[in-house]
């Protein structure tokens, strides 16, 4: 009895050894938030993902908007459309904060330039910029305006290194935002690419933000 029972403890031990090696198999092309400290990163969120092209070639969306609360770190669902549980409302390069003309929230942006890592603080003459949709909005469309650029010739879109999104959230507290690409899996494709990747894989944005919970501009 005493041999038997050895043996059986040993085969559940090894067991158990060689299911805590099994690798964690991560989609890079799904949806996926993820933190570290206390920096939140969030990858192939849809942003009015292309459904057909017009006469000219130009992609064309369906015309719905993907609301994120900073504050909760969550996707939220279009039926609270209306109300201040979302911070930022994405489609295609459009971005929307929760204020008067794009919602009943306190919201606000502006651009800064310069590091993700060096805006350690919100400068005390900042200037909260709020939407006047759907004529402009305070992250400006267009390129080179605010966070992108747009190459016709390739027909990509780049994020802008040393751009930094400031947003005062719905509830009037703050964060710092930085778009990190424009395309599914977070891979721009190449300038060689047929456009029919570069329109499929297009309007899965991928960013990072802090949010500060305690309403200071501390980051």
């Amino acid at each position: 009895m005493r041999i038997i029972l050895v043996i059986v403890t040993t085969v559940v031990f090894c067991f158990g050894c060689t299911k805590d090696k099994l690798p964690i198999v991560v989609d890079s092309r799904s949806f996926d938030i993820q933190s570290s400290g206390n920096v939140t990163t969030v990858r192939n969120l849809p942003a009015d993902t292309i459904i057909g092209v017009n006469s000219i070639g130009q992609p064309v969306g369906s015309g719905r908007y993907s609301f994120f609360s900073l504050e909760r770190g969550q996707w939220v669902p279009q039926a609270d459309s209306a109300t201040n549980r979302w911070d930022l409302a994405f489609a295609g390069t459009t971005i929307r904060v929760n204020n008067q003309t794009s919602g009943p929230g306190l919201g606000g942006a502006f651009v800064q330039v310069g590091t993700f890592a060096t805006l350690t603080a919100i400068s005390a003459d900042s200037v909260f910029r709020i939407d006047n949709h759907p004529v402009s909005y305070a992250i400006p469309r267009g390129s080179g305006r605010a966070w992108y650029t747009y190459d016709g010739p390739t027909n990509l879109l780049t994020p802008i290194p040393g751009r930094v999104l400031v947003i005062r959230t719905a509830t009037g507290k703050f964060a710092k935002v930085e778009i990190l690409n424009y395309y599914r899996g977070g891979v721009t494709p190449s300038a060689t690419a047929p456009d029919s990747i570069k329109i499929k894989d297009q309007r899965f944005l991928h960013f990072r933000y802090v949010f500060q919970p305690n309403g200071s501009g501390q980051f």
